[in-house]
């Protein structure tokens, strides 16, 4: 599913990313621990994890916001160690509330961010009505930023990182913690921003998300990239079907899994908080030789199917977690994510 449309940097080639063992370290832990990414020009990328994973410092590099400890990596050929000044023109980043001042209406604030730009007086008023008519904010474009939701918050957070038309934007967990309805439009939007020219790479820890926006998709896990590929690329990974079992008695859940493991001879994820296993299975016929199995074992099951493997499924097999369930090496860290040196 890759775009056709392909915003031309010159001297930029066909990528608009590419890191090479990218490695940042808090104290003693390894946030990203060799991250490899290769991003096309004019698609959007997906980087998928669970909170703690190394997603924002990944994107923090890549944007000049972080220096990497080892590793390399470059914006359109250009290197973000080497460039940052040219990288960063070549780059819009989100992730932080887009507002000068909370009293402001989003229209002033927007002109504020278009004139710090370099934009004339006319143009940044014409940019600022532009972008809040695309973003479905022109009805509340005279309302003080203070009194706007968080759905409107992240649009217009959207909106002030397009002012300069980049051709690579990072979108780091564009719709966390948005409602359905404004989710789905935020979607919309990200994938009008490719088919007008701009290159996007997103993080997120929504599975549907990837699913829906991604080309490629990189599964990070524990500051490293576990596998790579498209949607149906990762899905074909784990094999052609997809074994989910639920266990009666949770206590019992570990003993569930190496019996699963034993009898279909594959590597298994499990989800304790919801006290379920699954496995890819290339040969239906052995769930029967699994069911004599657990029941030999006395394990009692609340729910067994078959069917086509989702990309949350692959999650679970590749990294043994869900993807809502924080990485261990969150532990202990709390602000590592969070720490910024420009």
């Amino acid at each position: 599913m890759e775009h056709k449309y392909v915003h031309k940097v010159p001297g930029s080639g066909e990528w608009a990313v590419e890191a090479r063992g990218l490695v940042k370290a808090f104290g003693a832990n390894r946030a990203v621990d060799g991250v490899d990414l290769t991003v096309r020009a004019g698609t959007i990328y997906g980087v998928l994890g669970p909170n703690g994973a190394g997603k924002t410092t990944t994107i923090r590099m890549l944007a000049t916001l972080l220096r990497p400890d080892a590793g390399t990596a470059s914006i359109f050929g250009h290197d973000v160690v080497k460039e940052p000044q040219i990288v960063r023109q070549l780059i819009g980043v989100t992730g932080q509330y887009a507002s000068v001042d909370e009293s402001l209406s989003a229209t002033e604030n927007l002109i504020i961010f278009s004139r710090l730009l370099g934009l004339g007086r006319a143009e940044a008023r014409r940019k600022a009505a532009e972008l809040l008519e695309e973003f479905g904010l022109t009805e509340a474009a005279k309302r003080p930023l203070k009194q706007f939701s968080g759905g409107m918050r992240r649009r217009l957070d959207l909106a002030a990182s397009l002012i300069a038309q980049p051709p690579l934007i990072f979108l780091d967990e564009p719709t966390t913690g948005l409602d359905p309805r404004t989710r789905a439009q935020m979607w919309e939007t990200i994938r009008r921003l490719v088919h007008t020219g701009s290159t996007v790479l997103l993080t997120t820890q929504y599975l549907d998300e990837a699913d829906q926006l991604a080309d490629r998709i990189a599964v990070i896990d524990r500051g490293r990239v576990v596998a790579e590929g498209t949607v149906d690329e990762l899905k074909a990974s784990v094999g052609t079907s997809s074994l989910h079992v639920r266990v009666g008695d949770s206590h019992r859940i570990e003993d569930a899994r190496h019996i699963v493991e034993r009898v279909l001879q594959v590597r298994s994820g499990m989800s304790a908080e919801a006290g379920s296993i699954t496995a890819p299975m290339a040969d239906a016929d052995r769930v029967t030789d699994l069911l004599v199995a657990l029941r030999a074992e006395g394990i009692r099951l609340a729910e067994i199917s078959v069917q086509k493997p989702t990309l949350d499924e692959v999650f679970l097999t590749i990294t043994g977690h869900g993807a809502g369930e924080k990485a261990s090496t969150e532990a202990g860290r709390p602000d590592a994510e969070r720490e910024v040196s420009v």
